[in-house]
């Protein structure tokens, strides 16, 4: 097992489940991807561009950190995100593009070895490989009810691209220490924002339920995306990334739940394999770290 802070394991945690209803309320919310992209992005970007103002210590390295490299970086990454997700649950079903960002862990291993020369350790690798059993599992068994079609194909392109970005983001965070998450995050968000604004236009914004995406944006992604952010500088991004599948099993959890969008018995099966994985690679080493002491 990579080993890091029982703190950041926690806040990643924390941040994965506070995130697990932000599929429900994007579908809630009935909007098509651009107004949710715009929606999203201004209230996200808003709330933390707003905490970074209250909070920092010092404005002007905050801003040469923006224009830096790593800095643009995170801002780039964190915009790919917010417009792949939008676009990929505004056209797919939930399930297949949470599946899609379920790769995660794996783009955070790779992008740890190559730039920070972090290896992965064995038990990392063992339980993503049963990670990655359980999602098989759960998109054979969700061909029944998604359907193979463009809609689905693009859903699971959608998610690996937001898999690529956020382990991106995760991985150069940790790197580089110094790098004001409050501020890049929000700027990353706003510029997704105004795009979505500018595609969808402004009359056209206000169709459908807006409370719900305004929940999302205001509440739950600032909340979830600061915690599992920061907590990439306590523990390796792949103990992150592992941490944030909890939303691949939870979010179409909670979309069946509410609108009965189908789910079958093998995605079930498949979440319950990866919240197990998950469970034993948190819980088990520091059983036995208790016992031996």
């Amino acid at each position: 097992m990579i080993r890091g802070g029982a703190f950041g394991l926690g806040l990643a945690a924390f941040g994965a489940v506070v995130l697990t209803p932000d599929a429900l309320l994007m579908r809630l919310s009935g909007m098509d991807g651009a107004a949710m992209m715009g929606w999203r992005g201004l209230t996200m970007g808003s709330v933390m561009i707003a905490l970074w103002a209250l909070t920092s210590r010092s404005r002007s390295a905050d801003l040469a950190a923006l224009r830096s490299g790593p800095g643009m970086v995170i801002v780039l990454a964190q915009s790919l995100n917010a417009a792949l997700f939008s676009a990929g649950i505004a056209s797919a079903p939930v399930a297949i593009v949470l599946l899609g960002v379920a790769t995660v862990p794996i783009f955070s291993a790779l992008f740890g070895l190559v730039l920070m020369g972090e290896r992965t350790g064995r038990a990392t690798w063992i339980t993503i490989a049963a990670v990655s059993v359980g999602i098989v599992l759960a998109v054979i068994g969700g061909h029944e009810a998604a359907g193979l079609s463009a809609a689905t194909v693009f859903g699971a392109l959608a998610g690996l691209g937001v898999a690529a970005a956020l382990a991106l983001n995760f991985t150069v965070l940790r790197a580089q220490t110094h790098l004001p998450i409050l501020l890049l995050i929000g700027v990353g968000a706003w510029l997704v924002g105004a795009i979505g604004w500018t595609v969808q236009g402004p009359a056209a914004m206000w169709e459908g339920q807006v409370w719900a995406i305004v929940l999302t944006g205001s509440v739950v992604l600032p909340l979830s995306f600061f915690a599992l952010s920061l907590a990439a500088r306590y523990t390796p991004a792949a103990n992150v990334s592992l941490l944030l599948l909890l939303e691949t099993v939870l979010g179409p959890l909670w979309v069946w739940l509410a609108l009965g969008e189908p789910i079958t018995a093998a995605m079930l099966a498949g979440g319950a394999i990866v919240v197990g994985s998950l469970a034993v690679y948190l819980i088990f080493p520091r059983l036995v770290a208790r016992w031996r002491a």
